[in-house]
């Protein structure tokens, strides 16, 4: 079965606003693409659509934070983690504001909206703003565990989702926590660490891996701000290699969080699949992870090659 990560959103959204009066909803004219659309049918008088105006719905979401709310705000990541930028700074972050910032249409799979609308820095640009939690769910089950989470979170936070529809890999037993990575598959020989839609690609190379009869542990870190350092540094002891797998740049995502924790902790070889320092392109997505290296068999290539 697939599901988007956004409809899982605007989904658990709607959920929640039935069991927190305090939740409110801000959207940059764009409910319908976001799924914040959903919420707003429930909840009319606490949905707020501030038009094409996202500093300014950044700026209001902090207001609100401040009077007691619990501001979920929301538009494309290209301009909630760009446009944005200075108001996520100040009015969010250097205030502790508690407010959501919840971004759709994440990395290259937003497919023919091309490299403009494609953020693929997202992620470095929100990791390096202090005070700030940043997470990337891995599938639809995840996401709605992701929103329940940082409802009870006190702080800004920023979520990334995407637009394609995706597997969905996690039952509802599954655990999320901030600041905790996931341990899906156990190995010995290379660890291959993935956040987001990157998570599928990831078991799916580790199973060609096994035929290849080499052992690979997948984590699903979606928590990648705080970040779990603990399992890192075990896995980097316990295996050969890290391979770190994202939909975004590798400059200042997954590979350079995960590189600051092992270069201090415990050496190890590394390397990464993820956007190699480039734009995106107009295309489908299939096509476009295809060209641009964010597969399975990508990830396969690298891991042998890792350990030769």
């Amino acid at each position: 079965m697939k599901k988007a990560t956004r409809q899982a959103y605007g989904e658990a959204l709607e959920k929640l606003g039935h069991e927190n009066k305090s939740v409110v909803v801000l959207d940059a004219d764009l409910a319908g693409s976001t799924k914040t659309s959903i919420f707003k049918k429930s909840f009319p008088e606490r949905f707020f659509d501030m038009g094409i105006a996202e500093a300014g719905m950044v700026d209001t979401a902090a207001g609100l934070a401040h009077t007691g709310k619990i501001p979920f705000a929301s538009t494309f990541a290209i301009f909630g983690a760009g446009r944005a930028f200075e108001q996520v700074r100040q009015s969010m972050a250097y205030q502790k504001a508690n407010v959501k910032l919840v971004t759709t249409h994440g990395g290259i799979s937003v497919g023919e909206d091309g490299g403009s609308h494609q953020a693929i820095e997202d992620i470095a640009i929100m990791r390096a703003i202090p005070n700030m939690t940043v997470i990337l769910p891995a599938d639809a089950t995840e996401t709605e565990k992701v929103i329940n989470a940082i409802a009870e979170y006190e702080g800004p936070v920023y979520v990334r989702l995407s637009r394609m529809n995706t597997e969905i890999l996690f039952d509802d037993n599954y655990k999320f926590e901030i600041g905790k990575g996931n341990v899906l598959e156990e190995g010995s020989d290379i660890t291959i660490i993935a956040m987001g839609i990157m998570v599928e690609e990831a078991l799916k190379a580790q199973k060609v891996l096994k035929k290849k009869g080499i052992s690979a542990a997948v984590i699903n870190m979606a928590s990648v701000k705080p970040i779990d350092k603990n399992l890192i540094v075990e896995y980097a002891k316990k295996t050969k290699a890290i391979l770190t797998v994202e939909e975004h740049s590798y400059v200042g995502g997954l590979y350079g969080a995960v590189a600051e924790v092992i270069v201090k902790n415990a050496p190890v070889k590394m390397d990464f699949v993820a956007m190699n320092d480039s734009f995106g392109k107009s295309g489908k997505p299939a096509d476009l992870l295809n060209h641009f290296n964010l597969t399975a068999d990508a990830i396969v290539e690298k891991a042998v090659n890792l350990l030769k």
